[in-house]
């Protein structure tokens, strides 16, 4: 059997890394909101794995120093894999 993960799974485990950074941070939701530009619910909405859009995401991987990390994830991924287009 094939261990897939999905993208709730993944939607979850963004919405916690962003709940424990801003906790560490000892950051309400409403001051992240803030500092980023976004509701409130937007952040309630993330960290609870909703709906999050992808400038949501990386918004949140900037402010808490991520974006650089995942940056190179990707890069790493691109260089360690044959990427072919589906198209």
């Amino acid at each position: 059997m094939i261990n897939a993960v999905t993208i709730k799974e993944v939607k979850v485990q963004l919405g916690q890394l962003c709940k424990h950074k801003r906790q560490i941070y000892e950051m309400s939701q409403e001051d992240l909101a803030e500092a980023l530009d976004l509701s409130r619910y937007t952040i309630q909405k993330f960290e609870n794995g909703k709906n999050a859009t992808l400038d949501t995401v990386l918004k949140i991987a900037n402010h808490f120093d991520l974006l650089d990390n995942l940056y190179q994830a990707l890069k790493e991924l691109e260089t360690n894999n044959d990427i072919n287009s589906m198209y």
